[in-house]
């Protein structure tokens, strides 16, 4: 029965018997799955085979080459020289060179302090994204033919995301704030701020949630009407805007009739909060995407939620809307971006190896690469890399903390609750409610306009 893996942040210990890896008894040994495990446990293993996925292991595991990027990170002993079964000395300079260049990735990964075993990366230059993916090229092991596939892969994603925090580096956020609701405007749609949209999400689940099939004009009307006593504002103009973007999230069927206004009904898979918000979460995110805006998942978090909490959940919806082509275009606008800003960076210079990286088939089944590709490729990535770090720690004139939530302190839109009844409210700063008289009238001035979002 398969093992279950351990967490990502645990790459410095073996997942089976959770000692830390070192140079004698428990030298980290990538397989071709990308699982690593330490030398002793794969000898104690009673079929040959990857103990998390049963991917059987082809190569003898004496003659398996032990992970030297680990190694350094925890600080062991490294291995001058581990001889490996190639077929010609070309095949072994370009797997030395490959290897070198992983290793050298792996150092952004140094820990700073932490559990044994367990990397503690927050200090470091690189995102929680970047930091993920690296890990996932670091444990990839290029001598069989599987780890090269994984590897090549690991380095397009690698590339694709460097892409997309170069030009979140170069992005206003406040500019971008108002470019995207605007664009959700421009559909017809309207995002009313984290805690009433929330509301207006929940009371059209409770209309809905038992099947019933409503007009929207009564849909509408049921839920400004539940809403006006917490939210004055409500209005079945905006309301009916958030109908819309539901309905291009088609949450809906719709059923025509003879002289009569259609009727809606929510989709059975939409008849949860959870997945009634992600597909909402997740048409917005689209709407971006379709008018060139890159946001961070702690951008978007703050955004929808008014909160931090929900980077994960962001992130999820963003991996998933990703297509094979967005890569070739977000280089593109990265260039449009860099020619804007005179490029004090020389980040031009990456283009040819960020256009080789987005040329790799994604395909699972896609052939193999040679080891001549294998070498190009670890080499692009680790000058994209080396770029986006010599970029953050030079010239970039915002940090990598996300937004501060006092930011979205306009949409709060009714009192808090907790503070009115106990005296304090134990979420602080984070509270999606007002906290004081000022920070309701910011947003229930007449002045107070959608755009101001």
């Amino acid at each position: 029965m398969p093992v279950q893996a351990a967490q990502w942040t645990e790459f410095l210990s073996c997942p089976i018997c959770y000692n830390e890896f070192d140079s004698s008894g428990h030298q980290p040994i990538s397989l071709g799955c990308s699982h690593t495990v330490c030398k002793t446990c794969l000898h104690k293993l009673h079929r040959k085979a990857c103990p998390f996925d049963q991917t059987p292991i082809s190569t003898d595991i004496d003659l398996l080459p032990v992970n030297c990027a680990l190694l350094q990170l925890v600080g062991a002993q490294v291995p001058d020289v581990q001889p490996v079964s190639l077929s010609s000395a070309a095949e072994v300079e370009n797997y030395e060179v490959s290897k070198v260049c992983v290793e050298e990735l792996a150092l952004y990964l140094k820990p700073i302090s932490g559990a044994k075993g367990v990397a503690n990366l927050s200090p470091s230059v690189l995102s929680r994204p970047m930091q993920r993916k690296l890990v996932t090229l670091v444990n990839c092991q290029l001598v069989e033919e599987e780890g090269r596939v994984r590897a090549v892969r690991a380095g397009r994603s690698l590339g694709e995301r460097t892409v997309t925090e170069l030009i979140l580096q170069h992005q206003n956020p406040q500019q971008l704030s108002a470019n995207l609701w605007a664009a959700v405007r421009a559909r017809g749609c309207q995002f009313l701020g984290p805690a009433m949209q929330e509301d207006a999400l929940k009371l059209v689940l409770l209309a809905l949630e038992d099947g019933s099939a409503l007009s929207r004009k009564v849909l509408v009307l049921f839920v400004v009407q539940k809403l006006e006593a917490r939210f004055p504002q409500a209005s079945k103009t905006s309301i009916g805007h958030v109908v819309q973007l539901l309905y291009r999230a088609s949450c809906f069927k719709v059923t025509k009739r003879d002289e009569d206004s259609s009727l809606m009904q929510l989709k059975e898979e939409f008849r949860t909060y959870e997945a009634l918000r992600r597909e909402h979460d997740a048409q917005i995110v689209h709407i971006a995407m379709e008018a060139g805006l890159r946001i961070s998942p702690e951008q978007w978090s703050s955004l929808l939620y008014g909160d931090l909490v929900h980077k994960s959940h962001m992130q999820s919806i963003i991996d998933k809307l990703q297509s094979p082509e967005s890569f070739a275009k977000s280089v593109q606008e990265l260039t449009i971006v860099l020619q804007r800003t005179g490029d004090p960076a020389n980040l031009t210079s990456l283009r040819p190896h960020l256009e080789l990286l987005a040329n790799i088939d994604h395909n699972p089944d896609a052939p193999a690469p040679s080891w001549e590709e294998l070498e190009s490729v670890m080499l692009a990535v680790k000058l994209v890399v080396h770029g986006l770090v010599e970029f953050i720690q030079n010239f970039s004139k915002k940090s990598h903390d996300a937004p501060q939530p006092q930011a979205n302190s306009k949409y709060k839109t009714s009192m808090c609750r907790d503070l009115r009844q106990q005296g304090g409210c134990p979420r602080g700063t984070n509270c999606t409610f007002a906290h004081t008289q000022d920070e309701l009238e910011k947003v229930c001035s007449p002045r107070f306009t959608y755009s101001a979002l």
